[in-house]
């Protein structure tokens, strides 16, 4: 049961990861918190990607190291 739900979560990630770069995010382009959290759930969306869920990471906001 455990190694059916982890090529389950496998192939999730993978259908995820295939939508990101058929949106061309993997591309050479400026990388920033917000473009590399849109990857981040795009590939963690999986399948749902295909059923007209496109989640977009609008603004991030690191946390700023103390002087």
């Amino acid at each position: 049961m455990r190694r059916l739900l982890m090529i389950a979560v496998v192939i999730w990630l993978l259908i995820g990861a295939l939508a990101a770069g058929q949106r061309g995010y993997f591309t050479d382009r400026e990388q920033n918190c917000a473009s590399i959290g849109t990857v981040a759930v795009t590939v963690i969306a999986g399948p749902l990607n295909y059923a007209g869920i496109n989640p977009k990471v609008s603004d991030c906001e690191l946390p700023q190291p103390s002087p």
